[in-house]
Formats: structure tokens, sequence, C-alpha cells
């Protein structure tokens, strides 16, 4: 038997003035566009901005539908949107922002598995790293150089 053992790093900054300009104003169209999302069951409403290397931003929100599991997270909504719309860009960073009108969300949060899936398909697919960072509605903002940080073991085609 042997062990394996993985380190994942990511850097902390206390708050979204502590970003340089640029993720600022990323994640600033984040948490306007989680303001839109539609999430009248679970109340937890989520923004994802995208930064492509051709300069354009896409933005992304949570959209449920009462035939769950119907519904789209806002990370899924941006990258497939960013796929469809300009499939040769490569993503460069993404900014994510949740917020609950129950609870405050002072912790950052990262994306869910289906949506850790989807970045890797993005991430494999342009052979090039995607910066991450992740808030709650207010806090700490937390940055992944890249989804391995986050999913170590990726299912990739190489397994099919």
């Amino acid at each position: 038997m042997k062990q394996i053992t993985i380190t994942t790093k990511f850097t902390v900054y206390d708050s979204i003035l502590d970003l340089e300009i640029d993720i600022q104003n990323l994640m600033r169209e984040a948490i306007v566009v989680r303001k839109k999302a539609y999430a009248p069951y679970s109340k937890f409403k989520v923004g994802t901005a995208l930064l492509l290397d051709n300069g354009i931003i896409i933005l992304g929100s949570n959209q449920e539908n009462a035939a769950y599991p119907s519904g789209l997270c806002a990370e899924r909504v941006a990258i497939f949107q960013a796929g469809a719309i300009y499939p040769d860009a490569k993503i460069l960073k993404m900014a994510i922002t949740a917020a609950s009108d129950d609870n405050p969300t002072t912790e950052p949060i990262p994306p869910c598995g289906a949506c850790r899936q989807s970045i890797a398909e993005y991430e494999i697919k342009q052979d090039t790293p995607i910066e991450i960072y992740f808030m709650g509605e207010i806090g700490a903002v937390y940055k992944s150089d890249s989804l391995k940080n986050l999913l170590p073991f990726m299912f990739d085609k190489k397994f099919l």
C-alpha cells in the first residue's frame, strides 16, 4: 500500500478591494449579474463573469426551474455561452459570487461539482489554466490558479 498526498494552493484576499483593478471589475460584473439570477426556489443567487482572451466578458447567473434539476448554475451558463458564441476563445479568468436571500454569505463559495467538471472540460480543451476567483456576498475572495486545485482528480477524455 502507498499513500498519495495532494496539496492545493489558494491566494486569499481579505475583500474585493484587495484584488487588482481588472479583477475587481470582473467581480463587480459577476455581482451585477448575480442580482439578475432566477432563483425563486432556493433563493440562492450566483453570478459569474468570464474574461476571454479576446477581451470579451461573458456573464451568467443561475437559472432555476420547478422541475429540478432542469435549472443551470451560473458558471455553466457562462461557460456554455462562451463556448457557443466564441468557440475558439480561451477563458482566462472567472469571477464567481454567491448570495442567499435568507442567510448572509460571508465565506467564499466555490463552484459545485457539476460546474467543476464543466470548467475542467474547457481548461483541458484550451490547454491553459483558468484563474478562478470566488466569494460570497461580502468578505474574503479566494483565487485558484487552475481548476486542478478544486478538482485534483479530473475526469477527462483520456479515460474514454
